[in-house]
């Protein structure tokens, strides 16, 4: 989430106001869809879905000769859109000023902090006015000239979406595999280019996930997706046959798991890691055996999530972050031939109940701790020789830090990353035995920006069942804390994924407007240790809603918020907590914006053609299963919408949307103005040539969020 700019005390005082709603438009009715009655049966039980028939294919979406129900669905798509922006009319030329303000904070001409792998200097820089990237190497030797070897610019000419998903530069440097995705579907191809002559090689793989792996100078490892957009096979290449002749080295049938590749951090070792919500499991295949056979790291276990990182040495030895018998995970350290035999395992860092263990880095003489203590990370720097250790310090009450690009295992430096709710992106260099730090980089913000304009705060919220839920909150200084001050308040809460506190240039030009901004670290993420997500989810689920909607309640009565002027924001499976609290407590809103939100919980939880659905009954439960069914059925914002006084609601989604399907949030505002007693607008914006993370470029992306903050200050009442 991000956004910028104007008259910073004008602003302020307009936001600190309780102005009058803007007259509402009537350019345009809503969207009217025929209803055609679908019935869906599960346990006896029968739910009728009028809109089922908005559900259209990839091949349909993308077919150059629609049949007559993709015109059908693509017109009521295109009325959605168009009523959207005749609904914001009233601050088109806010939306207008308000995108470039946006951009005008980005430095248009920059460069990325250069970093070191086999022998080459790597970073990419952007140029004024281009949307990407350019990805540029140089030989690390003296006077070594920089070459530009992947300019996304070029290879993005002609398409309406592109994402680089990955490159990899293969061991004697000599090529480049690079994914790419051209629609938003996260099916991506991969290429490869002679890094000597700048010339594409005629190899082109289709529909992987977007990974590789090189063993050698010819042989390349890769994943491909089912028809579910699964990852379910790893495939080697050889260089220069064709992609019908690759061969399938491994193969994940259970539909509860997914597949990847990588090369370990040793170069030692090609490794396939498959995994699901709750098990994971590793294979290798040393890199001078490409034509080998991959052997079990561990034979799978239920429940046993672990991370195995290879490092060099004579011998070598494997590091493995584990929840064997450790809920927030340990550090345990193991011989290359006793990897399968748990008991050969040698604890490192402990199992502790309060500290979450997240990841480790490893170098020659280091290891660097990646742990979550009471909500923040902490990076804690372990001497090997001695076992002496020291923290890296931070000072504001809210941010995150994480180990930074460190591909090289000999070397005594630590790159980190630094940012907190008022600090922008900083990019450090640590000395791992001096324990010192050198600022690389911090992320310029254009225009008069001031970091101690601004003031950060960390709360705890007491929950419904007393738990206490902590809240990042940011706002200008000067902003009222009398209880007149509109507030966004962000949440997630799934897969155990931490929202972090991170800097927002963006975000700005809603804080400068008098706006608090506000994260709910709610359950169903992992910030308070892997029970704040297990509390969060199946058949605890419900906490994830009642959180949020006490720290709304909270921020409220310790005068953070206007009562009248509280907003919610959230994405994906953000986006079903925000269908969810709006169904349990609309009043507490008076604005929603939802982002590719998945709000038919029960129906796409059923059909196990759709993408994620068979990965992800570990998390929400399967419906199949009666108990499942109903306790789903209990919160699914699709099913539970019913007459009442909904507030205003922007909801966005993608029309190659692979992760929610774009029928999903389509057919929800369709049920919600129908069950709509207010007069609240509820807006529907579809972006015809994207996906789940919307548009691509670094300025076009811009657009949707000047579309979001203008309709957030048009319904606080802040518009110039």
């Amino acid at each position: 989430m991000t956004r910028f700019l104007l008259s910073l005390a004008a602003l302020v005082v307009a936001g600190c106001q309780n102005a009058p709603m803007p007259m509402k438009t009537t350019l345009l009715a809503p969207p009217q869809a025929t209803k055609r009655p679908f019935d869906i049966t599960a346990h006896g039980h029968v739910r009728i879905d009028e809109y089922h028939w908005l559900r259209l294919s990839e091949e349909q979406r993308n077919s150059e000769q629609p049949d007559e129900r993709t015109r059908e669905v693509v017109a009521h798509l295109e009325a959605e859109n168009a009523y959207c922006d005749s609904m914001l009319a009233p601050v088109a030329v806010l939306r207008e000023d308000l995108f470039k303000e946006l951009r005008s904070r980005i430095k248009e001409t920059d460069l990325s902090v250069p970093y070191r792998e086999n022998g080459y200097w790597y970073h990419h820089r952007y140029e004024e006015g281009k949307e990407y990237a350019i990805q540029v190497r140089r030989k690390d030797e003296p006077g070594a000239p920089e070459r530009d070897f992947l300019d996304e610019n070029e290879q993005a000419k002609g398409a309406t979406y592109y994402d680089l998903g990955d490159f990899e530069i293969s061991p004697e440097n000599n090529i480049v595999c690079f994914s790419e995705d051209r629609v938003g579907r996260r099916q991506y191809e991969l290429r490869f280019r002679d890094l000597n002559t700048g010339k594409d090689l005629p190899d082109v793989i289709t529909n992987t996930g977007g990974g590789c792996a090189w063993a050698d100078e010819r042989t390349v490892f890769y994943p491909r997706k089912d028809e579910t957009l699964r990852t379910h096979r790893i495939y080697r290449h050889v260089l220069g046959t064709p992609e019908a002749s690759d061969v399938l080295v491994f193969e994940e049938v259970d539909p509860a798991f997914s597949c990847d590749v990588f090369r370990s951090r040793s170069d030692r070792f090609v490794m396939i890691t498959t995994e699901s919500t709750t098990s994971s499991e590793h294979l290798l295949l040393p890199v001078d055996e490409p034509n080998g056979n991959f052997n079990p790291f561990l034979p799978r276990e239920e429940d046993h999530e672990h991370t195995a990182i290879h490092v060099p040495g004579a011998p070598g030895k494997w590091y493995i972050v584990t929840n064997w018998k450790a809920l927030n995970f340990r550090l345990m350290e193991c011989g290359e031939g006793d990897t399968a035999e748990k008991s050969k395992w040698k604890e490192v860092v402990p199992h502790r109940e309060d500290v979450l263990l997240e990841d480790v880095d490893t170098f020659r003489g280091h290891l660097v701790i990646s742990e979550r203590r009471m909500g923040l990370m902490h990076l804690v720097v372990r001497r090997l020789s001695d076992g002496r250790e020291h923290e890296i310090a931070f000072n504001d009450p809210a941010y995150v830090c994480y180990a930074g690009t460190n591909p090289e295992w000999d070397t005594d430096k630590l790159r980190y990353v630094y940012t907190s709710l008022t600090t922008p992106n900083s990019v450090y260099e640590h000395d791992l035995n001096a324990a010192t730090d050198k600022l690389l980089k911090q992320q310029e913000v254009v225009g008069p920006f001031e970091a101690k304009n601004y003031t950060s705060e960390r709360i705890w919220v007491p929950a419904d069942d007393g738990e206490k839920v902590p809240v990042s909150i940011v706002y200008r200084n000067g902003t009222r804390m009398d209880g007149s001050a509109p507030l966004l308040l962000y949440g997630y809460g799934s897969y155990g994924i931490s929202v972090e506190p991170m800097f927002s240039s963006s975000r700005l030009s809603l804080l400068d407007r008098g706006f608090v901004f506000a994260i709910a670290h709610i359950r169903g993420g992992e910030e308070l240790g892997r029970d704040w997500y297990e509390s969060g989810k199946m058949e605890d689920k419900m906490n994830t809603f009642t959180d949020f909607i006490a720290c709304a309640d909270h921020l409220v009565e310790k005068k953070y918020a206007d009562p009248g002027r509280v907003y919610a924001w959230g994405g994906s499976a953000g986006g079903l907590l925000m269908g969810a609290v709006v169904n349990m407590r609309p009043d507490r809103w008076h604005g929603i914006i939802a982002d590719v939100p998945f709000v038919d919980v029960v129906t796409t939880m059923l059909d196990e053609s759709i993408p994620l659905t068979t990965g992800e009954f570990e998390e929400w439960g399967d419906p199949k299963e009666k108990e499942a069914y109903e306790r789903m059925l209990s919160y699914s914002p699709y099913d539970n919408v019913r007459d009442q006084q909904y507030p205003a609601m922007l909801v966005g989604t993608g029309f190659h949307d692979s992760q929610v399907q774009y029928w999903e949030p389509a057919k929800w505002v369709l049920r919600l103005r129908e069950h709509q007693k207010g007069d609240a607008p509820i807006l529907l914006h579809v972006n015809m040539e994207a996906g789940h993370g919307g548009a691509s470029g670094r300025f076009e992306a811009l657009r949707d969020v000047a579309r979001n903050y203008a309709f957030l200050l048009w319904r606080a009442g802040i518009s110039e």
